[in-house]
């Protein structure tokens, strides 16, 4: 063989080394991002309203607080946090199908589709006008008008997120959430909704899946599946929100540069292409009922591992310079986009 097929075959030929090495870099940080997420997962399991999700940023952030990961653990902990993010997203899709799709109908779609553009725009001029970084008021928007942290963990990578505005938008919109469990059951009640109509408004202007859960159950157990099935079907706003925003960036970097349509593919992330197709696998009915559950566990716990790796890189100061400007805004989105979809409600006739 001459000298230049054997150029071509020396990645090939170094891939077990190359391997082997960087598994001996990552596994260190790995381990401790996933002890982190086994005491999240078990204090989900006990208050399932604040789930795993929370518990990870917040252990995370303690420790960096008073100890500074050993370097030999940074690459993992990095890792955790972007890697297996970006894989934990495309497991999420094995919670979708399209059936669920169609079963909540045209009817509902328009609420939904309405009060996530609301919310996003909301996000934009108000972020803006209150002076807050774009990244961060993407975030809140995102994970405000979509799904908690779900959505903060597909978007995050798309526009390189720091880890202290996923921090802190993870715990703004988890703080609203809390709220939204203690205040809708109430408004539903005093408004005459009745089961059907409630699941809309808590799977439409509720974003975490736990909090959803809460709220429906306090309002009527029947209530429940109708919501959440409205609330996975949000979920599948990720893809075209995702690709958006890639595009963007990308027009950005590349100044007033056209971009083809071989390249708008190219900005597609691949853990975006990945979440859909996993979802439409889903769709099919040849996955049996417990490989399905299996999946959305480890993605859960996916995202907390990860959610573990932000918390232990975040900066404490760089968040109390940011100030409670963002906390406002999440408050402010949240209250938008449950006046957006009751509004919606009324004028479809889906009220009560």
């Amino acid at each position: 063989m001459n000298d230049s097929g054997l150029v071509q075959l020396r990645p090939l030929t170094t891939l077990p080394s190359r391997v082997t090495t960087q598994t001996g870099q990552v596994w260190p940080g790995a381990l401790v991002c996933a002890g982190i997420a086994v005491i999240a997962t078990v204090i989900g399991h006990f208050v399932p309203v604040i789930g795993s999700a929370v518990p990870a940023i917040v252990i995370g952030v303690t420790i960096a607080t008073f100890v500074t990961p050993h370097p030999r653990l940074r690459a993992g902990i990095g890792w955790t946090s972007k890697f297996l993010l970006q894989c934990a997203v495309v497991l999420l899709g094995s919670q979708l199908s399209l059936r669920s799709v169609a079963s909540v109908g045209l009817a509902a779609l328009p609420v939904m589709v309405v009060s996530l553009l609301a919310c996003l725009a909301g996000a934009a001029l108000l972020g803006r006008l209150l002076g807050i970084d774009r990244d961060i008021r993407t975030l809140i928007g995102v994970g405000t008008g979509i799904c908690g942290a779900s959505a903060i963990a597909a978007v995050s990578p798309v526009i390189a997120a720091r880890s202290n505005d996923i921090s802190y938008a993870i715990s703004t919109v988890f703080l609203f959430n809390i709220l939204a469990v203690l205040v809708f059951p109430p408004i539903g009640h005093a408004l005459g909704m009745d089961d059907h109509a409630f699941g809309l408004f808590a799977g439409t202007a509720v974003n975490d899946t736990s909090s959803v859960v809460a709220a429906a159950s306090v309002f009527a157990p029947s209530a429940l599946a109708f919501a959440v099935v409205v609330k996975l079907v949000r979920t599948l706003m990720i893809i075209p929100i995702s690709a958006t925003l890639a595009v963007v960036r990308a027009r950005e970097s590349q100044s007033t540069a056209r971009l083809g349509a071989r390249q708008l593919l190219g900005l597609v992330p691949w853990f975006l292409v990945g979440f859909l197709v996993v979802a439409v696998i889903a769709s099919t009915g040849l996955v049996p009922e417990t490989v399905s559950s299996g999946l959305t566990q480890v993605s859960v716990f996916l995202v907390t591992m990860a959610l573990a790796g932000i918390g232990l890189s975040t900066d404490l100061d760089a968040i109390r310079l940011t100030g409670m400007r963002p906390l406002a805004l999440g408050g402010i989105l949240s209250v938008i986009t449950a006046a957006v979809t009751l509004a919606m409600m009324a004028l479809l006739g889906h009220l009560g």
